[in-house]
């Protein structure tokens, strides 16, 4: 076997323990096919899971005593590995989709926006409304205010505003979260 170089990380033994690792003086064993064998000395259970070809797993090992159960370790970890990619591969990230507006944006132009965050929203996720002023448009911010308060008044029901909208420089953005009030 191949030293360890002197600058790696220590090994960190993850998972349960398995054979000869259990260290506790009785174990509460479940035999092979899942009928509970009782209370037993660990070194008693390791001869049982050999006697079959198998490996002693401990299952629960926070309970008095700890629980271990006679089974085909890999299996174990290989099936394990596969439950916990299916949950990734389940869980959805929610991401943050912006959308753009001016505060002269057109009638036009303001319903296909809106048909943009109104299918952000339904997939699920954020939306972040930018306001963007330009030159002299600063000197009319009441503007900008009212297309957002426009914009939070036609999203209620489908979306709930997170941030109100507030002043970033020379931008305004407001953040509308999925799901109703």
């Amino acid at each position: 076997m191949a030293r360890r170089p002197h600058n790696a990380p220590p090994t960190r033994d993850t998972g349960p323990r398995v054979n000869s690792r259990i260290r506790s003086d009785e174990i509460r064993l479940i035999g092979a096919d899942g009928e509970n064998v009782g209370v037993v000395s660990p070194a008693r259970a390791l001869e049982m899971a050999e006697e079959v070809g198998l490996d002693l797993v401990e299952i629960s090992p926070n309970a008095q005593p700890p629980v271990c159960k006679i089974m085909d370790f890999g299996k174990y970890k290989y099936e394990q590995q596969k439950r916990e990619a299916e949950a990734r591969r389940k869980q959805k990230t929610i991401e943050v989709k912006e959308v753009k507006f001016r505060p002269n944006t057109d009638t036009h132009d303001y319903d296909v926006k809106m048909r943009n965050v109104f299918k952000f929203l339904e997939a699920g996720d954020k939306v972040k409304v930018t306001l963007r002023f330009r030159g002299r448009e600063m000197a009319h911010q009441n503007l900008g205010r009212d297309l957002l308060e426009r914009i939070a008044g036609d999203v209620e029901g489908v979306g709930r505003i997170e941030n109100m909208p507030k002043m970033e420089g020379r931008q305004m953005i407001m953040i509308i979260g999925p799901g109703a009030k």
